[in-house]
């Protein structure tokens, strides 16, 4: 009995509490640097609206914007929930259900409203082909941000923390591209932009297992 107690002693002695906010440091000093690196790709790669004054006044970019900061944050904060071993996702699908559902309604506003021969355009644009994936490209450097941190973490859920993990950098990545995305209709948007955000959660799902592993 002794010696199991010095055995214990001895691999508790040199223990030191953690602060109380570590891990959202840790969250902060991974997704900081990796969005302005985001951002910093989309300048150099892309670039900003040419018309960037004129469109700052018209609801649909605020609403585009919008969109995608509200799924980002929702995933950002289940991440930080699921980063414990008893964590869970609380209301995040909840949360991404109804801003998904308002998107919908958008859209469907949208397309009632526009003149007769406009549902292509709106629904189609010119970059439906490219649009998810450089949201998917986008979302890389906040991807292996949100990792980063999670490797200090101890998620018990890898695959759903993989999922939420890629939902979040999804979503930063679609709201970086949409400084430069010229495109109007909020029916492209729920789906272009919303099928780069899930392609992002389908790789958290495949690599989580691996990277989050502890």
């Amino acid at each position: 009995m002794t010696k199991t107690d010095d055995i214990i002693e001895s691999l508790v002695g040199d223990l030191k509490p953690v602060p109380r906010n570590a891990l959202w440091r840790r969250f902060a000093l991974g997704l900081v640097p990796a969005l302005g690196l985001a951002l910093l790709l989309m300048l150099a790669i892309l670039g900003l609206r040419v018309d960037m004054p004129d469109v700052l006044m018209l609801p649909v970019f605020w609403i585009k914007s919008a969109y995608n900061a509200l799924i980002a944050v929702a995933a950002l904060l289940a991440v930080f929930r699921l980063s414990r071993p008893d964590g869970s996702e609380g209301r995040f699908f909840g949360l991404l259900a109804l801003v998904f559902a308002a998107m919908t309604a958008i859209a469907a506003i949208q397309l009632m409203m526009a003149p007769a021969g406009s549902s292509r355009v709106l629904i189609l644009g010119s970059s439906a082909l490219h649009c998810p994936l450089l949201i998917f490209g986008f979302a890389m450097p906040v991807y292996a941000g949100v990792v980063w941190a999670l490797r200090r973490a101890a998620p018990s859920d890898l695959r759903l923390t993989g999922f939420v993990a890629g939902i979040a950098a999804g979503a930063a990545g679609a709201w970086v591209y949409s400084w430069f995305c010229t495109e109007n209709g909020m029916p492209f948007v729920l789906i272009w932009y919303s099928l780069g955000i899930l392609l992002t959660g389908a790789l958290g799902v495949l690599t989580g297992p691996r990277l989050l592993r502890w």
